[in-house]
């Protein structure tokens, strides 16, 4: 069975939005079918189908953020003892050698990963590219753009 490393916040995250989904968009889904049958005959109606398209698509993520939730291995980062090397879930400056430009990285679960709040997935290429390396290392990663290396200016452990 495949466990599934995430933060304590991603998990709060995730019920979150099983709530929503089970409780909010679960039965507004129901209601639009309801509503489309009553329009008459259920082959050439748009609605009904867009609405039971809708409702398979929420029911396979109730399903599958269910499954995650019950193989969730909840990683605490400030009790991880990793002698200073990057781990999932601790926060990470990288510099590229070349332009020197820094950027500040969280390596999180899969569902917790959101580019635009500089948290990656503990699967994508930079952070498998920088896990088990110290502050100091020069790391090759694997891009669409080619491969680049990047300093590990600071690592650290922190609290959400």
């Amino acid at each position: 069975m495949k466990k599934f490393p995430m933060t304590l916040r991603g998990v709060e995250q995730l019920r979150e939005k099983l709530d929503y989904l089970k409780n909010v968009l679960r039965p507004i889904i129901t209601k639009s079918i309801s509503e489309a049958r009553r329009h008459g005959d259920l082959k050439e109606n748009a609605e009904y189908h867009a609405a039971r398209e809708q409702q398979g698509f929420c029911e396979g993520r109730i399903r599958e953020i269910e499954y995650k939730l019950s193989n969730v291995y909840i990683v605490d980062v400030t009790k991880v003892i990793s002698d200073k090397k990057v781990v999932f879930g601790v926060t990470v400056c990288i510099e590229n050698v070349i332009t020197q430009c820094k950027k500040i990285y969280r390596i999180v679960g899969d569902d917790e990963s959101n580019l635009k709040k500089n948290m990656i997935s503990i699967s994508s290429p930079i952070a498998q590219g920088l896990i088990g390396h110290k502050e100091g290392d020069i790391v090759l990663i694997s891009t669409p753009n080619g491969k680049i290396e990047y300093r590990i200016v600071k690592i650290e452990y922190l609290e959400e």
